[in-house]
């Protein structure tokens, strides 16, 4: 099943390597992971994905609570949660597939062309990992998708709930 596990951790070198690291020599795969600094300074959150039972999840949480780094985590799998992702793609439309590409664009509102030269657009989506994976199979079939990038999923909890520093 797939997890989406939310750390805050010391934002201090190393501290990324070391939660990877943990994950690496368990065998534990990361599908998705952003990192970046919270309002407070000294502090980063981590999300990451990964898939697993319950028993592996729980696993996880426990080792990665022994890393010295970490803060507070949480698995937001089962919590009232918003999670999205960013997607810049290039792709080739054929011009007598133009039509159909419009129409894709059109049916994915948070879909936009950022850029078109030497008949190449680059185009940037925003949704959730599933929305993301739909929109580049509509994509591929009626474009040739040349090179993308993908930012990894970002989590919160709804509502007034928030991960944060105990103590």
């Amino acid at each position: 099943m797939r997890r989406i596990i939310s750390i805050l951790l010391q934002n201090e070198a190393g501290a990324l390597a070391r939660v990877a690291g943990m994950f690496a020599a368990r065998g534990y795969n990361i599908d998705s992971l952003t990192v970046a600094a919270t309002h407070d300074a000294s502090v980063s959150r981590l999300t990451l994905v990964t898939v697993g039972d319950d028993a592996v999840i729980d696993q996880i949480i426990k080792q990665s609570r022994k890393l010295i780094d970490v803060i507070e985590i949480v698995d937001l799998t089962g919590r009232d949660h918003l999670e999205s992702e960013l997607l810049m793609v290039k792709i080739d439309v054929e011009p007598d597939a133009l039509t159909r590409f419009v129409a894709t664009m059109r049916r994915h509102p948070r879909a936009q062309v950022l850029d078109i030269s030497a008949g190449v657009r680059t185009v940037e989506y925003t949704g959730t990992g599933a929305e993301v994976n739909t929109f580049l199979g509509e994509l591929g079939e009626v474009a040739q998708l040349l090179e993308l990038a993908r930012s990894g999923t970002a989590a919160l909890e709804r509502g007034k709930v928030v991960l944060a520093v105990v103590g």
